[in-house]
């Protein structure tokens, strides 16, 4: 899957959070649940370290599983704590975000599949369906199959940037 798709989720969680917020602290929750959003793709920096894509910590492994999502939600729990912001409501969306990006790449049709199961198991997962074409890795994101896959995500996804991008109403003042 291309970013467009996970970014997408992250900023509708970032509306979701900053409700009827300041313009700042919605920018700012959009972005960090973006960034959350993103975080399991990280994994691709093993490519150049010689990490195997079908390895436990290769592309689409442990860092897009479910138990690396709860491990992000409690570093979020924590830091919630630290700076006295909502723990329930930052632990909730930090594991949605981060989960959220396994299982909408267990979506597309290629690749071997996200590793939602581990530690418990290596076994990668599709999901029945398979909408989202597969997203090319690297420099290859410029190609037309890349241009392609941005396309249908930014169709696909139009719901969650709907909602995130959607003008606020303005507040009245009482």
């Amino acid at each position: 899957m291309a970013s467009i798709g996970h970014v997408a989720v992250g900023m509708a969680l970032g509306r979701y959070e900053a409700g009827g917020a300041s313009a700042r602290r919605l920018a700012g929750a959009m972005a960090l649940l973006s960034l959350l959003a993103l975080l399991p793709d990280a994994d691709v920096v093993g490519f150049k370290f010689g990490v195997a894509y079908a390895a436990p910590w290769g592309h689409r492994g442990a860092s897009h599983s479910l138990v690396f999502a709860t491990g992000m939600a409690l570093v979020a729990m924590g830091v919630a704590r630290a700076l006295r912001a909502p723990v329930a409501r930052w632990t909730a969306l930090t594991f949605l975000a981060v989960a959220s990006h396994g299982l909408l790449d267990s979506l597309t049709d290629g690749g071997l599949g996200a590793a939602l199961l581990w530690p418990f198991s290596n076994e990668r997962f599709f999901a029945p369906v398979h909408p989202l074409p597969v997203s090319p890795i690297g420099t290859r994101m410029l190609s037309a199959r890349g241009l392609y896959v941005v396309g249908v995500e930014l169709l696909a996804f139009i719901p969650f940037w709907a909602y995130a991008l959607w003008p606020r109403g303005r507040r009245l003042e009482s």
